[in-house]
Parts: structure tokens; sequence; C-alpha cells
């Protein structure tokens, strides 16, 4: 059964605004996803008729919005396959809970000299705290390259994991739209006697997600890249992995005592949930969460291999040798997100010209400066979620707006882009 496409625009109200006259194409879904009516609503009817703390008040008002926060967290639970509730952690975004990762199990477990493998596609977040952890503790990092299309280069995996004691990675490139085989990395580095930590903000959203069959020992991941609200992260860890790390902030919520000559830590997640949480946030990612299930997530990732296959042909026979397309040629290899060049046109040129056609898009290296340090320095990405298209790019040189116009709009003088 195929996704209603139609039925899945009309759920989202800013697709049906207008500027100038001109309908909305969303093609920045990478970035940040557009939010289905079920969400807004929740987040409304929780704030004008429930809103109330969590955890700490007996009235019956703070019942229930602990039962819609903690309900939150048990529905993402289960959308990832999680054996427990309490594995699941809420912090602000999933740069957090990157940084509450490798800060809290790192400072506990890494020594000068360790090694952490990370891969030539990572996202900032899952290199920053890594160096500032080399300059901290005088750890140190191993790379794994990438191949000619996009993928990584595992020929050389063995080696790299040798004595490693971490391998952090995403599950799929936020530039390059690379799908990681996340099942086969976990194995390899658990035969290396290393930890296996995840970023699955680009993937999450878009296919079956479970924590289980990949055998991660951590995942993070995002709720406004899902449809919900920004303002929450998630993270999920192994139960024993998570009872061994220390905490990363204190304060209120994540004790259990306090005393004049210590403190004692609560059990999960509230270990993790210092301070008072984004409750209305939550709750909103919950409804997101419920909303994806309802449409199935792998028909979303059906419809994506779809759009994918019409994109890659599209783009080259309209565009022929004036367009690069970076990453796997295969749709099945990828996710909905695409890399591309224009010959001689710089992205914020482009993203300007299709912007005045009520197109959005960005440019920009995409918080993966590495990844263009290291031969994707002229690209523009696009991710399609559900019909909401993103693009962003990142090219060298600038050139007339009327070859934009020329390639953009063609013969015919109407722009088609992506629709």
């Amino acid at each position: 059964m195929s996704l209603d496409v139609t039925s899945i625009r009309n759920d989202f109200p800013v697709l049906k605004r207008q500027i100038n006259g001109k309908p909305l194409v969303y093609l920045d879904s990478a970035n940040t996803s557009q939010k289905p009516q079920v969400v807004i609503d929740a987040m409304t009817n929780f704030m004008s008729n429930g809103y109330a703390p969590i955890n700490r008040s007996a009235y019956q008002m703070a019942a229930e919005a602990t039962d819609l926060y903690e309900g939150a967290r048990s529905a993402l639970a289960k959308f990832i396959n999680a054996p427990k509730a309490h594995e699941v952690i809420f912090t602000k975004n999933a740069t957090e809970s990157l940084n509450l990762l490798i800060m809290s199990w790192g400072r506990a477990n890494l020594k000068a000299g360790d090694s952490v493998l990370l891969t030539h596609m990572e996202h900032h977040a899952n290199i920053v705290p890594w160096h500032m952890l080399v300059a901290e503790r005088g750890i140190q990092l191993r790379w794994v390259p990438l191949t000619n299309d996009g993928q990584l280069d595992l020929t050389q995996l063995d080696t790299l994991l040798d004595g490693v004691k971490v391998f952090s990675f995403t599950s799929m490139s936020n530039v390059l739209g690379t799908i990681n085989p996340v099942q086969r990395l976990c194995a390899a580095a658990h035969k290396a006697g290393a930890l296996a930590f995840v970023d699955g903000c680009q993937s999450v959203p878009h296919q079956p997600t479970d924590v289980q069959s990949w055998d991660a020992d951590f995942v993070v991941f995002s709720s406004h890249k899902m449809c919900g609200p920004s303002g929450v992260g998630i993270l999920w860890g192994r139960e024993a992995l998570l009872e061994a790390m220390p905490p990363f902030l204190g304060g209120g919520n994540m004790i259990s005592d306090v005393r004049l000559d210590g403190f004692t830590t609560a059990e999960l997640p509230a270990k993790f949930e210092a301070g008072t949480p984004p409750i209305t946030d939550v709750i909103g990612l919950g409804a997101a969460v419920g909303y994806l299930e309802k449409l199935g997530m792998a028909q979303v990732r059906k419809h994506e291999i779809e759009l994918s296959t019409y994109v890659l042909n599209m783009l080259k026979d309209r565009f022929g040798d004036d367009i690069t397309i970076h990453g796997p040629a295969n749709p099945e290899l990828r996710g909905a997100t695409f890399s591309f060049a224009f010959r001689d046109i710089h992205p914020h040129d482009l993203s300007q010209v299709l912007d005045q056609q009520n197109v959005c898009v960005r440019a920009g290296h995409h918080c993966a400066k590495p990844l263009m340090h290291s031969g994707c320095q002229r690209n523009c990405a696009g991710k399609f979620l559900l019909l909401q298209h993103h693009v962003r790019g990142r090219c060298i040189g600038r050139c007339p707006r009327q070859r934009i116009r020329y390639l953009l709009v063609g013969r015919k003088g109407s722009t088609q882009w992506l629709v």
C-alpha cells in the first residue's frame, strides 16, 4: 500500500501557504522538518488546558502531565524497539545527547593514548566533542575514509578498529545521503572490543529503526527532524552502560538525595535529566511519533526510494553535464538527501534565485566541514520527507544569475524544481 501523498501534504498547515502568489516548496527537511497539525494540536491543547510540572506534584493536572510526558518516552522506546523505556533519555537536542554521551562515558572510561574511530562523513556534533577530549585527556582519533561514490571505505576497517575503545559513526550522512551498514559496523566494533555509538539523526525519521537488531550500544537522534518540535534530543543507551556512567548535569530531578557531604543520583532516566524538562515539546514529540507510526516507516522508506529514483534520473536528464551528484547512485543505498554541484554556480546565488520562486533551500557547509575538505567541496544537498524537500549547497566561484535562471527555468520559461 502506497502513501496518500495528497492527504499527507494536507496534514501540514505550512504547505498551504503562498508567498507573492506562489505555493511553498519546502526543501529543508534535512535541516528541520515541518510539523503536522496533530503535533501542533497536542502542544496547543497541553499549553491551553493542562500545563503542569511533572514528577514533582500530587495534584491531578501534574499527574496528567507526567503521564503524557512518560507516554512519549514509552512511544519512542517502541518506535526504535528499545528493550526498556527508561533507557530513553531526553536532552535539548541531539548535539547535547552526543556531548552527554562523550563527556560522561568518555571522561569515565578514556585515558591518554586511547583511540576512538570516527568517519569522514560525520556531523560536527560527532567530531568537536571528541576533539575536546583529545585536548583534555590526550586520546587519539582515527578516521574511516570514503570511496569515490560517497560510501565508507571499509577495506581497512579491521586494522582501523584494532585497539579502539569506541567506534562512533552516523547511520546516514546528512550531506551525501549515504546509508551506512549499521549492523555490520556495530558487529565489527564489538568484535574488536569497542563500543558502537550511532548518530541516527538522519535515518531515524526516514526508515524503520531497531536498536536491538543494530546491536548498538548508544543511539542519538532529534525531535525536530522527525516532525516534532525543536528543543528535544534523544539518547538511547544500554541500561547497564547508562547506570555505570556519571551524571552529566547536576541539580533538581536527577537526585534521590542531597546532603552536606554529597548526593545520590536518581534512577534512570532521571539521572540524566536535570532541571525542568521541555514538557510541552516532549508531548509534541510523542504526537509526532504517533503520526509517523500511523504512516508506517516501511512505507515512508519505500516512498523515499521512489522519490530518490525520480530525482536522480530527473536531475541528470534535465541538467546533464552541468550537474554533478555526489553520493551513491543506487537509491537502495541512500536516503533521499542529495548533494550536487552546479558547474560555475555559487550555492548562495542558487538559493537566492530559488527563494524568488518560493523554494526553500539551504546553502552552506552543513556542519560537515571535514567532509567538504575531503573532496565534497562543490555541493548542494536536497532532503525529501513525504514531498517536503530540502536543498543545501556549497560551491566555489560565482556566475551571473541569468545562467542560474536558464538552468532552472529552461526553454519552457517555467520553473520545475523537483516538483
